[in-house]
């Protein structure tokens, strides 16, 4: 089975690396697998044998997700756009796939619905049409107008012939941040959690005992959280603390900070942070969904500061429904300070701590199963 992921990632690199999961368990599963990607490159990550096809990148301009940038931070033209769409439309023909799964699209990426319509009308009119799914994480942006609700049941009823939601519906249902229509509910599937596999606890001692502050890899995204972790290490020299910074932008973020403390090491973000969570004293972090994951899959004590800029609130309702079990406390980013971390870290130090969580987790592999076994029964 032929299995072609669409996905754009337009702040954080989360969205790629949630697709690249899947691609590896589908991988795992003897399917081919072709991931399409229209958002900037993201090295750090793990594509191992996937097929990955990079589009003419584009970026959103910080949190103004209706304006676009390219790689070099210029607004992309309407030439641009194009060549995006005809590409896509191109990689549909050559791979003639037996699944075509959009990452979020239609629930989100509305900035990019003329190149997503463009390829679910070419996957209708191929000579024999993919299976469609839509590929959402466990909470998303509420829709601020009906009119989006809308737009997202009509493309769903028209084009998608399942909606898959990864997470646990006994943790988390789509209707708490997403309008449940018929043509939605009609095609729903909860996977479980799409989480990389459990890491092993290292052997070497990097990481023992620190307090480790990451953003994920979002172009300017974390200046304040980044900024307040320092003041903090600052006053508190008995804690080492490792701030990690992800984005294409890292060395120049990293070059601008002055006045380190000796009890802080600031470095770009590293492909082995999951290991310096096992043996952390605690993880200071924004909440995307899978920092989130990351925290529960290794039972670092952990500080979440939810991105809440320009009225996001995905992260915050994570967050809050996380901060539920032990070892988990959250810090809204109109508090965050230096004292407000310490104090934080301090609580944590009291709390039980919490085993890593190793059920619910293997949502990759079960979209792998599923899709095999729908796609099927539609042929």
């Amino acid at each position: 089975m032929k299995v072609m992921i669409v996905v754009t990632h337009l702040l954080g690199s989360g969205h790629l690396a949630r697709a690249l999961t899947l691609g590896r368990a589908m991988l795992k599963a003897g399917q081919e697998v072709h991931i399409v990607s229209g958002g900037l490159p993201a090295p750090l990550l793990d594509r191992g044998e996937i097929t990955l096809t990079q589009m003419p990148p584009v970026r959103s301009d910080g949190t103004d997700f209706a304006r676009l940038l390219d790689a070099e931070g210029n607004p992309v033209s309407a030439d641009y756009m194009a060549s995006r769409a005809d590409m896509l439309v191109d990689q549909l023909r050559q791979e003639e796939p037996d699944v075509l799964l959009t990452e979020l699209f239609p629930f989100g990426r509305r900035v990019l619905r003329a190149e997503f319509t463009q390829l679910l009308e070419a996957a209708g009119g191929l000579p024999r049409r993919p299976f469609v799914a839509v590929s959402l994480r466990d909470i998303l942006a509420p829709p601020s107008k009906e009119a989006k609700a809308r737009f997202t049941s009509d493309m769903v009823a028209a084009h998608y012939d399942a909606v898959l939601v990864h997470a646990d519906p006994d943790v988390v249902k789509l209707e708490q941040s997403w309008p449940v229509t018929k043509a939605i509910r009609d095609r729903l599937r909860y996977t479980g959690f799409v989480a990389p596999a459990p890491p092993t606890t290292p052997e070497a001692i990097i990481g023992r005992g620190e307090v480790i502050v990451s953003a994920g890899g979002g172009v300017g995204v974390g200046g304040p959280l980044f900024a307040a972790a320092l003041a903090a290490a600052h006053q508190n020299p008995e804690r080492r603390w490792r701030i990690l910074i992800g984005g294409a932008q890292a060395p120049e973020t990293i070059a601008k900070l002055k006045d380190l403390p000796d009890n802080a090491l600031v470095e770009p973000a590293r492909p082995d942070f999951r290991n310096l969570l096992c043996l952390a004293e605690a993880s200071i972090s924004l909440c995307g969904y899978n920092t989130a994951l990351d925290i529960l899959q290794t039972g670092c004590p952990a500080v979440f500061v939810p991105f809440d800029e320009g009225g996001e609130v995905e992260q915050t309702l994570r967050a809050d429904a996380l901060s539920r079990l032990p070892g988990i406390v959250t810090c809204r980013s109109a508090e965050l300070s230096a004292a407000s971390l310490l104090s934080r870290l301090d609580e944590l130090q009291n709390a039980p701590r919490r085993p890593p969580s190793r059920t619910g987790m293997d949502g990759a592999s079960e979209t792998a199963r599923l899709l095999a076994r729908l796609a099927e029964e539609q042929r």
